[in-house]
């Protein structure tokens, strides 16, 4: 019987980024996933700037980023033309890549093919230790019996079986989850809102794109309508046909000869070379797991939520869902949380992921996915200007310690994302300096519970060193003083919410579990009742200063 703490199931982005999480918690986990290797196609290629700052604090950012194309390749750019060589009907510059988005970030947006960031993902976590990955294994049977999981795992090229016991499983097979449909868990939304086929080729198309290069390339013809996906920029790209059915295409239909036929009549070029490597039919579905949670089995990535591909949100999701799950697990195991803190993966995540998936596929109706169209079809003006959805989302669990301020007014929640550090929000981002080196409020984030106080509030910092050591990885900075972290442009405070002597208490995923606006007369007892609530070690404190 192999004994491991957290087994992960499924090997993409969602539980590679899991056991990477983990293990830079100190979690022993195993990850076991069906298939011999990572990603052989791009599947999914957009990581937003809030995915990257995850990336960014493990470490992983740079290598990603190296592994993808970059900004001169994939350019800042969306484009809609008849034909790719021919005439161009709109471009537009994202909102996502505008100076004013980009100044609430440290870091960008990344184009990485899947079959290009999962590798890079596999190495990182094959070296972070203690997790381990096995390839070629399948979970073949669990089931769940006083608060652990216990079940097989096949070896798919001897057949040799394997019994484990865990004391967590998180199911991020993909969108066929089995463990969701062995759990009975329900799917909320529409299932096969429309069609769409992935079309991957070797072609040479720069001569239509360089001069304007982007991520997206529309084509809107009376009888073909379908996007060219840019992969390495050059001569590997992604064609999406969309909703073929109602153009009178069947699966069936999308031979390979078809196929570099449609490519050429959307390039425009009847002559062109095109070499077409794997054709994938498919359908899109905007539907939500009614739980994320079953006893001791966690549902992640697509296996919690199906959304449409318009707006890039998939994967995104599915490693954010994960981030916020990691450090919950690392500190029940450890024995400084309660189980009940686990509830608030859900209580979270699943929200979220609702608004999320309703905003995708208001996107793709926009898009007139569900209909043949005899002329072009621009998106609404939400489409990859989502810094509201991206940034702006709030959550409320007993995980959050509210303070009694209203939630930030926006007029357009999708579009807009204001700057807050009320209880419940990301962590927002400012540059300081430290011994000379400039930072980001968001470096700070990611392996501990982080405290910062205002340039007096340093008694503050001084209360966790009072506390036992029984307490959760805590440490605390002042911000604004002339020692410990600078605050050169003065915005800090403004930006956090505090004054000179108050605090705020970030938890290890970067989201604000509390905010004492001013100083506290008995900052230990405050600090302590705070995190104790945070964990559910105490049921949430209603907290003021004192």
């Amino acid at each position: 019987m192999l004994d491991i703490p957290v087994l992960i199931a499924g090997g993409g982005p969602v539980g590679l980024t899991a056991s990477l999480l983990l293990s830079r918690h100190g979690v022993r986990s195993l990850l076991v996933e069906r298939h011999p290797g990572t990603a052989i196609v791009p599947k999914a290629r957009g990581i937003n700037a809030r995915t990257m700052e995850m990336y960014r604090q493990c470490g992983v950012e740079a290598a990603i980023r190296a592994a993808g194309l970059s900004e001169e390749r994939r350019g800042r750019l969306i484009v809609w033309t008849e034909t790719l060589a021919g005439k161009e009907i709109e471009r537009r510059v994202p909102g996502r890549a505008s100076p004013k988005n980009m100044a609430v970030t440290p870091t960008t947006n990344c184009l990485c093919a899947q079959d290009d960031l999962e590798p890079v993902l596999r190495r990182f976590a094959e070296t972070a230790g203690p997790g381990a990955l096995r390839f070629n294994t399948e979970l073949t049977s669990f089931s769940q019996k006083d608060g652990s999981v216990t079940g097989t795992m096949t070896d798919r090229v001897t057949g040799e079986e394997t019994r484990f016991s865990a004391r967590y499983l998180i199911a991020a097979e993909g969108a066929q989850s089995r463990v969701r449909r062995s759990l009975g868990v329900q799917m909320i939304g529409e299932e096969k809102v429309y069609d769409s086929v992935n079309i991957l080729f070797n072609a040479d198309l720069r001569q239509w794109t360089e001069h304007r290069p982007a991520a997206l390339y529309f084509v809107e013809q009376p009888e073909l309508r379908g996007t060219f996906l840019t992969i390495n920029g050059t001569d590997r790209w992604g064609f999406l046909i969309h909703s073929p059915s109602q153009y009178g295409y069947k699966p069936g239909d999308f031979t390979s000869e078809r196929c570099a036929a449609l490519i050429r009549q959307a390039v425009g070029i009847p002559e062109l070379v095109v070499s077409v490597l794997g054709v994938s039919p498919w359908e899109a579905s905007a539907i939500v797991a009614d739980r994320y949670r079953e006893g001791a089995v966690f549902l992640a990535g697509d296996a919690a939520h199906e959304m449409p591909p318009t707006g890039g949100f998939g994967l995104n999701t599915g490693v954010q869902d994960v981030h916020n799950l990691a450090w919950k697990i690392a500190a029940v195991l450890r024995g400084q949380a309660d189980d009940a803190l686990l509830d608030s993966y859900h209580a979270e995540r699943q929200p979220l992921a609702e608004t999320i998936t309703r905003a995708a596929l208001a996107n793709a109706m926009s898009m007139g996915r569900t209909t043949r169209q005899s002329g072009a079809v621009l998106p609404r003006r939400e489409f990859l200007n989502e810094q509201g959805l991206i940034y702006g989302l709030c959550y409320e669990s007993m995980a959050v310690i509210p303070d009694g301020t209203p939630p930030v007014e926006v007029t357009d929640p999708v579009t807009e994302y204001v700057p807050s550090a009320r209880p419940g929000s990301r962590a927002p981002h400012v540059w300081l300096q430290r011994g000379g080196e400039q930072l980001s409020t968001i470096d700070l984030f990611g392996s501990h519970f982080v405290l910062l106080a205002g340039r007096d509030g340093d008694a503050w910092r001084q209360a966790i060193h009072q506390i036992e050591p029984s307490w959760p990885p805590l440490i605390g900075f002042t911000v604004g003083g002339k020692e410990d972290l600078i605050d050169p442009d003065g915005n800090w405070h403004e930006a956090y919410g505090v004054e000179t002597d108050g605090a705020v208490l970030v938890r290890p995923d970067g989201y604000v579990a509390w905010r004492g606006r001013s100083g506290a007369s008995r900052p230990r007892e405050v600090l302590r009742a705070v995190v104790d609530g945070v964990l559910g070690r105490i049921p949430q404190p209603a907290l003021s200063a004192e």
